[in-house]
């Protein structure tokens, strides 16, 4: 069965190579702002690039958030990317300016400690146990990012504490490269950028749709 799947357009995100990258991995794939539309695909992407806050104000801007909210409250899945996974946790913290987040998962995305930083190019993740997103792939894989901040695991404690499945990355130090948690999935690196395995990412999660 073809899954239907919205990749929310709020004026931030890689949304062609998104829409893309889902349609080889075998979804019927539409890129809206509509807040109908979005509510009611089989599956919600939220893809987001740049600034945490700047994120936010486009997201609330289409009334996203609220979108978002309305599918977990209906038990629909949704799918963060990169600050499109950021903004799922209850804030940013970016140049010491606290912005508000979507609230889905508790934590704060703050800047990594790493000697060079943007975290620009292909690093492994440890994948937590039992992760439906990397069913099938082995160990030592490498994923694309393109990122200064991130939930630090230093910070993780509570989203763990709600039985969430955190894949690692270390750049500097650990953070959360992927977070799975119900409905809910999102990766901090890009899927739709990383070639083969990012594409049995994508795949896996329709699999959960």
């Amino acid at each position: 069965m073809t899954r239907r799947v919205a990749v929310l357009d709020y004026g931030s995100g890689n949304l062609r190579s998104a829409e893309r990258a889902l349609a080889r991995a075998g979804a019927d794939v539409t890129v809206t702002a509509d807040p109908d539309a979005a509510l009611e695909a089989d599956g919600l992407v939220v893809p987001g690039v740049g600034a945490f806050a700047a994120c936010m104000t486009g997201l609330r801007g289409i009334g996203g958030e609220k979108v978002i909210a309305a599918r977990l409250d209906r038990g629909r899945p949704v799918l963060g990317i990169c600050v499109g996974m950021q903004i799922l946790f209850a804030a940013g913290v970016e140049h010491g300016v606290r912005a508000e987040g979507c609230g889905v998962w508790p934590g704060t995305v703050e800047r990594l400690t790493a000697p060079v930083l943007p975290h620009m190019g292909w690093n492994t993740v440890a994948v937590a146990p039992d992760s439906a997103l990397f069913a099938g792939i082995p160990d030592g894989t490498r994923f694309y990012f393109v990122h200064s901040y991130a939930l630090r695991m230093a910070d993780a404690a509570p989203l763990l504490a709600a039985r969430a499945k955190i894949s690692v990355t270390e750049h500097g130090e650990p953070f959360a490269a992927a977070v799975e948690q119900g409905i809910v999935a999102a990766t901090q690196f890009h899927p739709e950028k990383s070639g083969d395995a990012g594409a049995t990412v994508l795949a896996n999660w329709l699999e959960t749709l």
